[in-house]
């Protein structure tokens, strides 16, 4: 869903959020909305239900302030960020790369933190060609694709860079059809993760140098590897605003933590500033638990009133140039 207000300023600013969430057919019956004290709980409310209903809210206060003193205020609301945004990533990227500041909405956590810095996700998968032929008749007939493929996984096991945040883990594998038939396909996957998109594109370049070391020259061995979610990395731009916003939290006498440091995660807000120069940043939304989680999710009523007067003024400031 993508809107735009237009206003009479000169500053660009977008708001983003997402629709879908993990919970299976049938778990409503058994986790239903429900206030209880200070919580309200209820199925992908906190991922990221609240996000939606905080740009709604935050839109409906600059309406009836009569505030138009941005250019244009751009709300991207996603329905495929669970399954990392297939259909929303060029999307994200590409208003992204128009705005001045975007805020997400995701939840803010436990202590209510903006983030700035999220890691990076991507997807390597390994296949490998080989020829069948009958394991006990004539084994060597055949081109055994399974032992192609434990060689690569073997050599292609040391790109890891933990003390860089760069992860490369293989965890799904498979080959083989018969026990008494020499494999002739054999593949394998790998979920990666960095804190900065150079960090991705120098791993891709080694697999693609890796694959050329084969076991078996006549095996045929590919390798795709797939950003599924670049890192956001924190800029001079991100800091600037959100020392803002930590000053705007002050007025009303609360702390406001601001994160640098990538704790894990993925998140639209990479996408949006892929190309971007402008500010990003993450978290601006309720703080909650409970997402992902057989646990009851649930947020924080009582952080709706500071995050709405966070948003709403951030938006004000940032379009009166108030942010130095």
């Amino acid at each position: 869903m993508h809107a735009e207000f237009k206003g009479t300023g000169k500053r660009k600013i977008m708001l983003i959020a997402h629709m879908d969430t993990v919970y299976l057919r049938g778990m409503l019956k058994d986790q239903p909305f429900r206030v209880d004290g200070n919580k309200a709980y209820g199925l992908g409310i906190a991922d990221d239900k609240q996000g939606i209903a905080t740009i709604l809210h935050t839109i409906a206060i600059l309406q009836k302030a009569g505030f138009k003193d941005y250019d244009t205020l751009t709300v991207l609301i996603n329905g495929d960020e669970e399954i990392s945004s297939p259909g929303g990533r060029s999307l994200h990227t590409k208003y992204g790369a128009e705005q001045d500041v975007v805020l997400s909405f995701e939840g803010g956590g436990a202590d209510g933190q903006l983030r700035l810095a999220t890691s990076g996700i991507a997807a390597a998968y390994l296949n490998v060609a080989g020829k069948s032929s009958h394991a006990g008749a004539a084994p060597e007939k055949g081109v055994n694709a399974l032992y192609e493929l434990s060689h690569q996984l073997l050599q292609l096991d040391k790109l890891s860079q933990p003390e860089r945040g760069l992860k490369l883990n293989w965890t799904v594998a498979q080959a083989g059809t018969n026990r008494n038939v020499i494999p002739a396909t054999a593949s394998a996957q790998a979920d990666a993760r960095a804190l900065k998109v150079s960090d991705f594109e120098q791993l891709q370049q080694r697999l693609n140098d890796g694959i050329k070391k084969q076991l078996i020259p006549e095996a045929k061995v590919s390798v795709k590897f797939e950003m599924r979610r670049p890192p956001l990395e924190a800029t001079p731009a991100s800091r600037k605003v959100s020392a803002h916003a930590r000053t705007i939290y002050e007025e009303i006498g609360m702390p406001l933590k601001v994160a640098e440091v990538a704790t894990g995660g993925g998140t639209d807000a990479a996408f949006a500033a892929l190309k971007s120069r402008g500010a990003v940043i993450e978290g601006m939304g309720l703080s909650g638990f409970g997402a992902h989680s057989n646990d009851a999710e649930y947020v924080l009523l009582d952080t709706i009133v500071p995050r709405l007067y966070l948003s709403t003024r951030l938006i004000m400031d940032v379009a009166q140039d108030k942010v130095k």
